[in-house]
């Protein structure tokens, strides 16, 4: 079992960093598009290679996201007493989970605004834009160890709760 953690956490981060680096090479895709800039207003054609890349960074980013997620289990609280009398382990899984879902937002929503700026349709002149696909590819980065973090602390619960209840039912059988 330990091993297929091992093969999630691997396959979380390399997914992460993939996307984080396809996101830097979308950055790249797009500033090498020829342009002129006047002041703060920039007139660029889209690059269809920063499009797809961004796209791409912005798709691994959320299946890293599902796995990492899917794998850890369901976290729940009923109250907020409860969050407070939970274990130590517990309660880093939630902080993990909540930062993984911010990261998640950021991260997609940059990549998507980077991809969009480059789409086909968008050839005009606007304000400078501010390198969304390099700032979503950094925020992969990032998500990869929120990611890993959130699942080992989710899977060492899970591990610590059936732990629990197998002691309960030896002690029941004595």
């Amino acid at each position: 079992m330990r091993s297929a953690g091992a093969l999630v956490c691997i396959f979380v981060v390399v997914l992460d960093v993939v996307a984080g680096i396809l996101g830097i090479q979308g950055e790249i895709a797009q500033n090498e598009v020829r342009g002129f800039r006047y002041l703060v207003f920039e007139c660029r054609e889209p690059s269809y290679s920063a499009f797809r890349l961004g796209i791409a960074a912005a798709c691994l980013l959320l299946i890293a996201h599902f796995l990492a997620n899917v794998g850890g289990g369901c976290i729940f609280f009923a109250s907020r007493d409860d969050m407070q009398q939970s274990p130590l382990n517990k309660q880093v899984a939630v902080v993990c989970l909540l930062f993984s879902w911010t990261l998640l937002i950021v991260g997609f929503g940059l990549l998507i605004l980077g991809a969009m700026s480059n789409a086909r349709s968008r050839e005009s002149c606007s304000l400078t834009r501010h390198n969304f696909l390099a700032i979503g590819g950094v925020v992969c980065f990032i998500h990869a160890a929120s990611g890993v973090a959130y699942y080992v602390a989710a899977t060492a619960i899970t591990s610590e709760e059936k732990r629990a209840d197998m002691e309960g039912v030896a002690m029941e059988n004595r």
